[in-house]
C-alpha cells in the first residue's frame, strides 16, 4: 500500500483534508509520508485519547524521530526542553509551576479588562471607515494585547512578535527563515527576562521570577522558553479562531441567532466551533519510547505518530453527523486542545476570549457581514495553525 504524503492541504475551510476521512474509515492507525519519512498516523478520536494519557508515548522534540509538521534542519531542533517537549519526572512540577496563572480565579479577574479591550477595538471599528479587515482590526490585537499583558510584554512590540511567528508557523516559509524568526523571538525574549529579573512587574514573568528566587535559583532559559511557547501559542491560534467562529456564524445564521436570543448559548457554540475547526490539528505528536500496540497496531520504539486530532474530532462514534455544525450538540470532549497531562495550559483563557469577543461582536453590530464571497477570503492553506490572512467585513 502506498503511503500518503503529509502534511495535506484543505480543500474547503470547514473541513480536514478529505483523505483524513478515508484513513479514519479504513485504516486508523497506519503509515504516511511525512517530509520523506514514514510515521504512523492516527485518526480515531479514541486512540489519540489513549496514545495522549500514554507514558510509553513522549513529547520529547529534541528525538531524532520526532515528527514534526514542518521540514525541519538539525538547526531549527529545540536547544532546550520546553514545557510541552517535557515527559514525566520533569513535565509535572514544570506545570504545576504555572497552571496557576490560569485558575478560574485568575480568568475571573482577567475578564473585566479582556471586555474591555473588546469593546475599545469594536469603538474603534464602528468609528472608522467600511469595510475593514476583521483580522487586523480585531481577531488579532484581543488576544495580543490580553497576552501581553498577562507576560508583562510591551503590546508596542506586537508587530514585531506578530511577523515572527506568523513566518514560524507557516508551512511555505523556508528553514532559514524560521529559524531566523524563532532566534529573534528568543533574543527579544531574553532581553525581556533580564529586565524583569532585575525589575519584576505584577505580571505572570515576574511572579514566575519570585517563585524560582524563592525557589534558590532563577532559570533564566526556562523563562525564556515558557515566554515564548505562551507568546506564540497564546494570540495566534485564538485569532484564528476569532476569524474562523465569525466565518461560521455567518455562514450559519441560525446558530448565529440562538446565539443572539439567548447568551447561554455561546459557550457551548464555542467548544463546538473549536471542535469543528480544530485549527492546530498536529500538536499533539509523539515518539514511542518502546513497543507499544495503539488501535491494533503494533508501534516499534522510537517510531513517531502524528495525532490527526481534526479527523478525531470528526469522528462519527464520537460526534454524530460530525460535518455538521451544532451549537447544542455538547461537544466537551473535543480534543481541540489536546487531552491528558499535556492538554492546553491557555485552554480556559482562549474560551473566555471567544465568548466575550462572539457575545460582544454580534451584540454591537447585529447586521455585520463579510465582503468577500467565501471563496475569495484568503484561508491559511499553508499553515500550521489554519485560520485567516484577512477578513473585510462591513455592516
Amino acid at each position: 500500500m502506498t503511503e500518503l504524503t503529509f502534511p495535506r492541504k484543505r480543500t474547503c475551510p470547514f473541513s480536514p483534508p478529505p483523505e483524513y476521512a478515508d484513513l479514519r474509515a479504513e485504516t486508523p492507525v497506519t503509515r504516511v509520508r511525512l517530509f520523506g519519512r514514514s510515521v504512523w498516523a492516527a485518526t480515531r478520536h479514541e486512540d489519540i485519547r489513549a496514545m495522549l494519557t500514554d507514558p510509553r508515548f513522549s513529547s520529547d522534540r529534541n528525538h531524532p524521530n520526532f515528527p514534526f509538521q514542518q521540514r525541519i534542519t538539525e538547526d531549527m531542533k529545540p536547544i532546550r526542553i520546553s514545557l510541552i517537549g517535557m515527559d514525566p519526572p520533569q513535565h509535572g512540577p514544570a506545570r504545576r509551576a504555572v497552571v496557576g496563572e490560569f485558575t478560574v480565579k485568575r480568568l475571573r479577574e482577567l475578564r473585566p479588562r479582556i471586555q474591555q479591550i473588546v469593546d475599545e477595538h469594536i469603538d474603534a471599528m464602528l468609528a472608522g471607515p467600511r469595510p475593514v479587515d476583521l483580522v487586523s482590526a480585531l481577531s488579532l490585537p484581543i488576544p495580543s494585547l490580553v497576552i501581553c499583558e498577562l507576560l508583562g510584554v510591551p503590546y508596542a512590540d506586537h508587530d514585531f512578535f506578530q511577523a515572527r511567528s506568523g513566518r514560524l508557523l507557516n508551512r511555505a516559509v523556508e528553514a532559514d527563515e524560521r529559524l531566523r524568526s524563532r532566534d529573534e523571538l528568543i533574543e527579544y525574549l531574553g532581553k525581556l527576562v533580564t529586565e524583569k529579573i532585575r525589575e519584576p512587574g505584577q505580571d505572570l514573568l515576574s511572579r514566575q521570577i519570585h517563585k524560582q528566587r524563592d525557589e534558590g535559583d532563577i532559570d533564566e532559559e526556562n523563562l525564556v522558553e515558557l515566554a515564548f511557547l505562551l507568546l506564540v501559542a497564546g494570540h495566534e491560534t485564538t485569532a484564528n479562531m476569532i476569524s474562523l467562529s465569525t466565518v461560521a456564524l455567518l455562514q450559519h445564521p441560525e446558530s448565529l441567532a440562538k446565539i443572539k436570543a439567548d447568551p447561554d448559548q455561546t459557550l457551548p457554540a464555542v467548544e463546538e466551533l473549536l471542535r469543528y475547526f480544530t485549527i492546530a490539528e498536529f500538536a499533539n505528536a509523539r515518539v514511542a519510547t518502546e513497543d507499544v500496540e495503539l488501535g491494533g497496531v503494533l508501534i516499534r520504539e522510537g517510531e513517531g505518530v502524528l495525532a490527526l486530532s481534526s479527523t478525531a474530532n470528526r469522528d462519527p462514534e464520537v460526534f454524530p453527523e460530525p460535518d455538521t455544525l451544532d451549537i447544542e450538540r455538547g461537544s466537551r470532549n473535543h480534543i481541540a486542545f489536546g487531552y491528558g497531562p499535556h492538554q492546553c495550559l491557555g485552554q480556559n483563557l482562549a474560551r473566555l476570549e471567544l465568548q466575550i469577543v462572539i457575545d460582544t461582536l454580534f451584540s454591537r453590530i447585529p447586521d455585520l457581514r463579510i465582503v468577500p464571497e467565501l471563496e475569495e477570503i484568503p484561508f491559511k492553506y499553508d499553515g500550521q495553525v489554519f485560520g485567516v490572512y484577512e477578513l473585510p467585513v462591513t455592516w
